[in-house]
């Protein structure tokens, strides 16, 4: 798989992927969630290709104090071939550089085997509660 940073010309295609892994949610536009990336550490958002086709995806994000990771999708199709943990390994790499001393996570906690990946990748079950607040409404309805 080869590892490059997003283009735009790729939005239909990431779109279509993180509809295919389910994490596109009504309440996250995700043209918006592009545009939003493109503007903070866009040098982080990463795309995984076979034969010319996405197949993976990344978002890296760096404040200063934490990394965190958003959108790691890889097609069903292509799982089970180390290219989530080749993506996992490429964002840790460039936030590393930036100095970023921890990286951050959020998986809904229903979802059992994607916690298990990142278990076996070296991640921890931090004993906090995640919260949010919408600044603004991005629902798809």
């Amino acid at each position: 798989m080869k590892i490059r940073e997003f283009e735009i010309q790729d939005e239909e295609q990431v779109i279509s992927l993180w509809k295919e892994c389910d994490l596109v949610v009504p309440w996250n536009d995700p043209k918006k969630d592009i545009r939003r990336k493109s503007k903070v550490n866009p040098e982080l958002f990463l795309i995984g290709e076979v034969n010319d086709k996405i197949v993976g995806t990344i978002m890296g994000g760096y404040e200063g104090h934490r990394g965190w990771v958003n959108y790691l999708a890889v097609s069903p199709s292509h799982q089970r071939k180390g290219y989530g943990r080749q993506l996992m390994d490429a964002v840790e790499v460039k936030l590393g550089a930036l100095g970023c001393p921890k990286i951050n996570l959020q998986v809904r906690k229903t979802n059992l085997a994607v916690i298990e990946f990142y278990k076996t990748i070296g991640y921890n079950l931090d004993d906090v509660v995640s919260m949010g607040k919408r600044l603004e409404s991005d629902s798809l309805s």
